[in-house]
């Protein structure tokens, strides 16, 4: 018969639970064993906190196991130093691995990264002038695209032309061939420079091996002047 314990009464248990750093609750066994339950990411059931009576276990290779109880499934990964983690809680019976609960949490966090790295580039940044822009705001946004680029993100650079400035499309055109000319070294032109309406665009991708960061730029600078 299974009974919990949060707080052991024993001095003797101090020193064991002192060295599960990050576990909640203890439990004993028939043996006198007892297993410990780490706390993990909210959603995800590991060890005790897993409901069902019955699982079904997979190894950390993958292999079938069969169906066993909780109790049993638990024995099992305490034999082999690792931990039972729910992956499949609405199957009949629930789907649970063996696993080192620290590499499989590393491994999680690692694929969402890559996920999120993704997830980057297909979103895709907006970044506006006019023919009339100032040249330090032509410099505030330039800089914002290399941010923009060397961060993974896609950038739509765009030129609004309003009313006179439609029968001088030529002054906007020649800015964006100057943006795209000062930042070649970052950037991968997707499409364009061309006009939709009265906005003239290019959608810019990140460049393999691009260079340095805006921040970067000008201590660059600094060195060969000094130099």
């Amino acid at each position: 018969m299974l009974y919990f314990s949060a707080r052991p009464s024993s001095r003797t248990f101090r020193p064991w639970r002192a060295r599960l750093a990050g576990r909640i609750y203890t439990f004993q066994g028939p043996g006198g064993g007892f297993i410990a339950e780490r706390g993990g990411t909210p959603g995800l059931r590991v060890n005790e906190r897993i409901r069902a009576r019955e699982v079904r276990v997979v190894d950390e290779a993958g292999n079938q196991l069969g169906v066993m109880t909780l109790f049993d499934a638990m024995k099992a990964a305490r034999d082999a130093g690792l931990d039972v983690v729910e992956i499949s809680p609405n199957a009949v019976p629930p789907v649970c691995k063996l696993v080192d609960y620290g590499k499989f949490q590393y491994e999680a966090s690692k694929k969402a990264h890559e996920a999120k790295k993704h997830q980057k580039s297909s979103h895709i940044k907006e970044v506006k002038f006019r023919p009339s822009t100032a040249e330090h705001d032509f410099q505030v946004r330039k800089n914002q695209i290399i941010r923009f680029l060397s961060e993974g993100y896609k950038v739509k650079a765009m030129i609004f032309h309003r009313g006179r400035e439609m029968a001088h499309q030529d002054v906007g055109r020649k800015k964006m061939d100057r943006l795209l000319k000062e930042i070649m070294d970052h950037v991968q032109v997707e499409f364009g420079p061309r006009m939709e309406a009265n906005i003239l665009l290019a959608l810019l991708a990140p460049k393999k091996g691009a260079g340095s960061t805006p921040s970067a730029q000008p201590a660059q600078k600094n060195a060969e002047g000094q130099a």
